[in-house]
């Protein structure tokens, strides 16, 4: 039986993904990783799968809150429903292909390559980097593919997609709040086919605590995503009143913190 005291840890990470999710399109997934490493090591998870755990988990969590946030980002007509159809066949397949990539990594290089991916994701934020004004979103097919590497990236680091999609969509002058919209719908399906990948690569895995599927923890996902779909409403609605900067500078800060904790957690 969980303990209350990892109760209510779930419960305050579940209502900051959630917002977030809505607040910034993506999943919850920056959010979640770090956080989740950390407490399954405190919780005394086998040091070998506690990455592989928290990226599975997260990714089961990020399916509630980001319908919860493409929601209330559609109430908004904020989704460009033609790219997410478009873009999503290329993402299934490249986000449950990662999953099984993923299970054969150790869990120290997996906290590198999301730590190294967050950084780049961080810069890219800080700088503002502007893209051609002629540069226009890319047609079925090239969606489709753009999708193939937004799924695979994002289903071996166990994020939504949109801290790649925000800035792919900016980058075809699509504008931040439609594109944090989009981003926040494409999540869902990146999120449902990753974790199918770390359900069946993790099955039968020995060593994984009770009330567990694969790498997925099930007391977690339950937690997180009953507070989170209730906040990630309201991180949506913020998006659409603050200015863009903001949202990306706040945003890039908290990756490098997070991800300074999350080395710290799997190297100390």
């Amino acid at each position: 039986m969980i303990e209350p005291g990892w109760i209510i840890a779930y419960l305050i990470l579940g209502s900051a993904v959630g917002f977030f999710a809505g607040l910034f399109g993506v999943g919850g997934g920056a959010i979640m990783v770090p956080a989740l490493t950390t407490l399954f090591l405190l919780q005394d998870f086998p040091p070998e799968h506690i990455v592989h755990a928290a990226l599975a988990t997260s990714l089961a969590a990020i399916i509630v809150t980001s319908f919860s946030s493409l929601r209330a980002h559609h109430r908004h007509k904020a989704v460009i429903w033609t790219v997410v159809f478009s873009i999503t066949p290329g993402i299934l397949v490249g986000t449950f292909g990662a999953a099984f990539i993923a299970a054969v990594i150790s869990s120290r290089a997996l906290a590198i390559i999301f730590t190294c991916f967050m950084a780049y994701v961080s810069a890219q934020m800080l700088l503002n980097f502007k893209p051609s004004p002629a540069r226009r979103l890319p047609g079925a097919a090239g969606l489709s593919l753009a999708g193939a590497g937004i799924g695979g990236i994002s289903g071996l680091v166990a994020i939504g997609g949109g801290s790649m999609t925000v800035p792919f969509l900016t980058w075809c002058n699509v504008r931040i709040q439609r594109a944090i919209g989009t981003s926040a719908a494409v999540g869902f399906p990146i999120s449902v086919a990753g974790t199918l990948g770390y359900l069946v690569s993790g099955w039968g895995t020995e060593g994984m605590p009770e009330w567990s599927l694969g790498y997925v923890y099930l007391p977690a996902v339950v937690i997180i995503s009953l507070v989170s779909y209730a906040t990630a409403p309201l991180g949506a609605g913020l998006a659409h009143r603050l200015p863009a900067s903001v949202l990306r500078n706040l945003f890039a800060f908290l990756l490098i913190l997070l991800c300074g904790k999350m080395l710290h957690s799997v190297f100390q």
